[in-house]
């Protein structure tokens, strides 16, 4: 019997360990889903302090309840830091960051860094599947050729898939267990031992015809995101300029029953997925000559929303013979969407930079996020404000960007001078002013 027949039966008797890289937002909800169906997870991350936590049985993300991570510790998973222990897995996923560099070009380097890693202890029989989104061919062009330069050629000796994460952090419906998993295999025997892996721990698998496809599909769900957020940002846009609230035509258009997929307008887009995925797309279609004009004007236009967020800011400040400069403006929720902890990529913290540039005097609220240091280049020394009487009513305005369910939005509104609305969150009333 080969290696890859032992594997299969393996598999079929549930009877694996999967190590799995990455224990942030898209790994560690996988690990727990494998956990709690029985099978044991070794999880890996370079993060000691997350190693400590997750061993301790403590979760350091909002939406993952500690009792979560203890009751799989009780079910053989542990984390770790030592990547030889790649040798006692059976299947390895890799969840690591796939973030743009300062040019927009694909970076991969936290990919080859775990592959690298990974490769002295690589043995044959295992499974390697890549969840982390990236432009179509990666699996194939990246992946393959340093497995067989290590003397692995998937689907004789090994078996290497492509399989794209879709968690949505926050989302209480749908979670790793019952969201659909699209699984394209280096060849129909790579793909056939990922379907039967994932189908241990999730509700459905979803197989297509090869990588590339699986790779292309991710990008094409947060494409289409992208461009529709876009669109309704660009409506938002106009309809202010015509004195027509947006909310209420979206609202009216979205009782049409075919035909209509109603997308909310905001101060931007945020996150590990939407400012980031459409670009490697973008950046591949360039070696085929292909411009990604739909692409780009989302883009644009997502872009640019907290500047207008500023600029209407700055406008309705005025009206009340106020000046953006030295004004006191308190930012609601800096998330990148509401009841999460995660601030990657928020318009949120574009506002406030721009806020602060323009010489106001800004705070913000999140209970998610307590502190703000740094993000990226720029430095920040910011911790979250608690909301009362005397808080609101201080400020000249305040900027709801992350309509977090904790807040109290009747109290901010009661006691607020001027609200910023960029989610159409509070009703119509003197104080407010949809952006």
């Amino acid at each position: 019997m080969s290696k890859l027949e032992l594997l299969s039966a393996r598999i079929d008797q549930a009877n694996i360990t999967v190590g799995i890289f990455g224990l942030g937002y898209v790994g560690l909800p996988l690990a727990l889903c494998f956990a709690r169906a029985g099978i044991k997870v070794i999880g890996f991350d370079i993060d000691l302090s997350k190693v400590s936590f997750l061993n301790e049985g403590k979760s350091y993300i909002h939406n993952i309840s500690s009792a979560s991570v203890l009751d799989a510790l009780e079910k053989k998973f542990e984390a770790t830091s030592d990547f030889s222990r790649v040798s006692e897995a059976d299947a390895l996923i890799i969840c690591v960051p796939t973030p743009l560099t300062i040019g927009s070009e694909p970076d991969l380097s936290y990919v080859i860094n775990v592959v690298e890693r990974i490769l002295p202890h690589f043995c044959e029989g295992q499974l390697l599947s890549l969840e982390s989104t990236t432009w179509p061919g990666t699996t194939d062009e990246v992946l393959a050729p340093r497995l067989k330069a290590a003397g692995f050629i998937p689907g004789q000796n090994c078996a290497l898939v492509f399989s794209p994460e879709r968690e949505d952090p926050g989302n209480l419906i749908y979670t790793a267990n019952n969201i659909p998993k699209v699984i394209g295999g280096f060849t129909p025997t790579c793909l056939k031992l990922g379907g039967a892996l994932y189908k241990l721990a999730i509700n459905e698998v979803v197989s297509v015809s090869n990588t590339r496809i699986a790779e292309m599909s991710k990008l094409f769900e947060n494409i289409h995101r992208a461009v529709n957020i876009g669109l309704v940002n660009e409506m938002k846009m106009i309809a202010d300029k015509m004195d027509i609230d947006i909310h209420e035509v979206i609202s009216a258009a979205a009782t049409k029953p075919f035909g209509f997929v109603a997308y909310k307008p905001g101060p931007g887009v945020g996150g590990h997925c939407i400012p980031i995925d459409p670009f490697y797309l973008t950046w591949k279609a360039r070696e085929f000559g292909i411009g990604t004009r739909f692409i780009d004007l989302a883009g644009e236009i997502n872009r640019y929303m907290p500047s207008w967020v500023v600029l209407k800011t700055m406008d309705e400040l005025g009206k009340r013979q106020k000046t953006l400069k030295g004004s006191l403006v308190l930012v609601l929720g800096v998330a990148y969407k509401k009841n999460v902890d995660d601030f990657r990529e928020s318009p949120s913290v574009q506002i406030l930079f721009q806020l602060i540039e323009k010489g106001a005097r800004v705070h913000y609220s999140d209970p998610y996020i307590p502190h703000i240091s740094h993000i990226k280049n720029h430095a920040l020394n910011l911790s979250s404000i608690e909301l009362n009487i005397e808080n609101v009513k201080v400020y000249d305005c305040i900027i709801l960007s992350t309509d977090h369910d904790v807040f109290d939005y009747g109290f901010i509104l009661k006691y607020a001078a001027l609200l910023i609305d960029t989610r159409g969150k509070f009703d119509k009333a003197s104080n407010v002013v949809s952006a």
